[in-house]
Parts: C-alpha cells; sequence; structure tokens
C-alpha cells in the first residue's frame, strides 16, 4: 500500500535525461513523505506534480518551495514548512541560488531544512568539496533557509488574509453567516 506517491513530469530535449527525472521524483519523495501527515488521509494518495516551464538553474530548490506552498495553499496538513536552497563555492567565496552555469562549474550543494524543527531533510551533492567548506556553505544555506521561510510565512498569510476578507465579503453580501450563504 501506497500513503504517497509523486510524479513528476519534464520535459528535457533529450531522453537521456530520463535517469535524472526518476532522480528527481524520489528526492522530492523522499523530503515530502516524513512532512506530510499521511496518517490523516488513510487509504488515499497524494499526488505531486511539478510542470517547468523555464530551467535556469535551482530546479530542485524551486520545485521542493513550490511543493511547499502548493501542499499549504491545498490545505495538506504538515509537519512544518520545507525550505530549501542551494549553494556552492567559487574560488573561496560562497554563493547561494546558483544558476545552470554556476551549478555546472561549481562544488556545489542543495538543503531542504524545516525551520521550525530545525531538522534537514534532504542534502545533495553531485561534486566534491572540502569539509570545511561544506560546513560554511551548510551554515549559510541554513541561514538562507529561515529567510526563506519568513518569505513563505509571509506569503501564506497574506493569501489567507485575502480569502478571509473573500468570504467575509461573501458573508456580507448574503447578509447573513458564511453558513447561511452556502445554505442558499
Amino acid at each position: 500500500m501506497r500513503d504517497h506517491f509523486v510524479a513528476i513530469f519534464i520535459l528535457f530535449d533529450t531522453e537521456e535525461n530520463h535517469r535524472r527525472i526518476l532522480e528527481f521524483a524520489a528526492t522530492i519523495k523522499s523530503t515530502f513523505e516524513p512532512v506530510i501527515q499521511t496518517s490523516l488521509y488513510p487509504r488515499s494518495q497524494i499526488d505531486i506534480f511539478v510542470h517547468v516551464i523555464q530551467q535556469d538553474g535551482g530546479l530542485l530548490q524551486a520545485s521542493i518551495n513550490g511543493t511547499t506552498l502548493a501542499l499549504i495553499n491545498a490545505g495538506i496538513p504538515m509537519l512544518d514548512f520545507v525550505c530549501a536552497v542551494s549553494g556552492g563555492v567559487h574560488s573561496t567565496f560562497p554563493l547561494l541560488d546558483l544558476t545552470t552555469l554556476e551549478e555546472n562549474d561549481v562544488p556545489h550543494i542543495t538543503i531542504a531544512m524545516m525551520p521550525k524543527t530545525q531538522k534537514v531533510s534532504l542534502v545533495t551533492m553531485e561534486t566534491r568539496l572540502h569539509v570545511d567548506r561544506f560546513e560554511e556553505l551548510f551554515r549559510l544555506a541554513v541561514e538562507a533557509g529561515a529567510a526563506i521561510h519568513e518569505q513563505m510565512k509571509e506569503a501564506v498569510f497574506g493569501r489567507l488574509t485575502m480569502l478571509i476578507k473573500g468570504m467575509q465579503s461573501c458573508s456580507q453580501y448574503h447578509g447573513g453567516d458564511i453558513g447561511d450563504a452556502m445554505n442558499e
């Protein structure tokens, strides 16, 4: 029995990227399985579809951050936000939010963290990175993840405020509470 299923559809120029698509899907799945409260949905399946319109680097972290916001918007209960960021090192300078060129040229990592619990749910590193640089980059990425979390919270609360105002105006329009408006 499957509690959680992830299907990822990404259009690439060549067929040889099929393995990367499967890795991408497995990474998204393993990142969100421990966070989504699947026990509240017995005998159910939650599908996550990622549609990439343009790719100039940061595919994994953008997909994770977008999936987090989409799940919250859909009302799927989660233990925490999942905030992802990529980082790399050029010479001795740490970089965040890498482009495709930077991802191809510098050693880099992608980190997904859960800010409330301070747990890291994903670390990927496709290139070699000195341990001293890794520690520095990891710390910087965790700080960036906290900043991303604040922006995500702001977006979620803004959306929630807009929905509440819409429900209140609907209620005022019908002259009763929201329950009365829905029964008409």
